[in-house]
């Protein structure tokens, strides 16, 4: 749809969206994941040379031994060759006495504490060595012998060159594992999406290959969100059908219904002319009659119009059909066609509500009260009342109606009776038929036996029903 100034606006595609939100959420993940990875790698490389260094300081705690009253170390090689596992790390050990005193290694290793020295645990913690970040160990060996007794502690240390290398190679390896899996879902979402895009595709495709005018309703294949999209849009179709079909049979009734009474009068104005003035009266007459009957087909055909229009433009409201037959009444449109006819309002106290147009119910009611003054006979009853269920308003009068014959066409466009004698533009009932269709009522005529009664129906609105 184009802007004020002529210019599309730029749109992005539904296809697009939801694999930005896809790629948005698999990148969300990838960063979590990437951040356990790390976290795991770290923690398996620390769990992993921890226990080398608790290994290789067991061992040297092993190897201490009591000789002549003072403990004496006698490194074993095994130690080392765990440590040398390790091949680019450093390491330091230190073997302190109980009173502190350094046995053997590095005077540089930080001696144990007074609390951890009391703890038969192994101590981990963190130090420097030689200005580089390490990892070291504690392991107390508690003796009492006859010439010696105390506690012999051994400190062993390495630098983390090792665990950093087995943390970015784990980290590294489930990144990639992960990697390759982002690119398989991100692959197969692309593919499901556009899947289950085809519809949509398929449904726009069918849209621009239509002819404007073909308004028949869309096939509602696909998904269930597709299938409503479908709906949807053939009933807008086929309101915009019946706003079209509307305005032909408007146009094409313009044309041909107007064509013979313009120029009757026109006619009809020319002798009025061309006679000697004892025939003008006449000759007004008949021009009277025929204004007349052209202003009667104006109004009618522009009320149906009119009707159709409201039935796809404006929305029911709750109303009282009481209201309706007292309105048609108040506007004293029956005097002006029948002078000297009185028309009787039976309506009851009980509220008769229902979901309509309160036009389009007027003027249906209008042509239904009309047609009787034209075709029937005194008394007429305009009535209101609830019946199996169905609200109705009715127009009774006392005659005995049109034969069969006529009553199975009696609704249709410009459909006259032989009593109208050219009176009738034929639209009246056609209204009240138009009306009846778009409020989900029916319209019917039959024969009672005090007279000929047409009856609008309408579903009753129990919601609005007064207590």
């Amino acid at each position: 749809m184009a802007d004020r100034s002529g210019v599309a606006p730029v749109t992005t595609s539904l296809l697009s969206r939801v694999m930005v939100g896809v790629l948005s959420l698999l990148a969300i993940g990838g960063c979590v994941i990437t951040l356990a990875a790390f976290a795991y790698g770290r923690n398996a490389a620390r769990q992993a040379y921890d226990r080398l260094l608790l290994g290789a300081a067991q061992d040297i705690a092993e190897s201490v031994d009591i000789r002549s009253g003072a403990p004496v170390v006698d490194i074993p090689v095994s130690a080392f060759g765990l440590l040398a596992l390790a091949t680019d790390d450093r390491i330091a050990y230190a073997v302190h006495g109980p009173n502190g005193a350094l046995i053997t290694g590095h005077d540089r290793v930080r001696q144990p504490e007074p609390a951890d020295a009391r703890s038969a645990a192994p101590v981990y913690f963190d130090d420097a060595m030689q200005g580089e970040k390490a990892r070291f160990v504690t392991v107390l060996r508690r003796f009492t012998e006859r010439d010696f007794s105390g506690t012999v502690a051994v400190t062993v240390g390495q630098t983390l060159r090792a665990r950093h290398a087995m943390a970015y190679e784990l980290t590294r390896g489930a990144m990639l594992v992960t990697g390759l899996g982002g690119l398989a879902l991100i692959l197969s979402a692309y593919l499901v999406i556009r899947s289950a895009m085809r519809p949509l595709e398929r449904m726009a495709e069918e849209l621009t290959a239509r002819d404007p005018y073909d308004l028949t309703p869309m096939m509602a294949d696909g998904p269930a969100e597709v299938a409503v999209v479908a709906h949807a849009m053939n009933r807008f179709m086929q309101r915009l059908d019946r706003q079209v079909g509307a305005m032909k049979n408007l146009i094409s009734d313009t044309a041909h219904q107007l064509r013979t009474p313009v120029a009757a009068i026109r006619a009809q104005t020319e002798l009025a002319l061309e006679d000697d003035p004892d025939q003008q009266p006449q000759r007004l007459e008949r021009l009277v009659r025929r204004t007349r009957s052209l202003g009667e087909l104006l109004d009618q055909m522009l009320s149906r119009a009119l009707v159709i229009h409201r039935a796809d433009n404006t929305p029911p409201e709750l109303m009282d059909l009481r209201d309706i037959a007292l309105r048609v009444i108040e506007e004293q449109d029956h005097e002006v066609l029948a002078p000297g006819v009185e028309v009787e309002l039976v309506i009851g106290d009980r509220a008769v509500m229902v979901m309509g147009d309160e036009i389009s119910l007027c003027e249906a009611v209008k042509n239904m009260l009309a047609n009787a003054l034209r075709h029937g006979q005194a008394p007429i009853q305009v009535g209101v009342g609830i019946e199996d269920g169905d609200a109705e308003i009715w127009v009774k009068d006392a005659g005995e109606g049109a034969p069969e014959e006529v009553l199975s066409r009696i609704g249709q466009r410009f459909e006259r009776s032989a009593a109208s004698s050219g009176n009738s533009a034929g639209l009246g009932l056609s209204i009240v038929k138009s009306v009846a269709g778009a409020l989900n009522g029916s319209f019917r005529m039959e024969r009672t036996e005090s007279g000929f009664r047409a009856t609008l129906a309408l579903p009753v609105d129990t919601s609005g029903e007064q207590p």
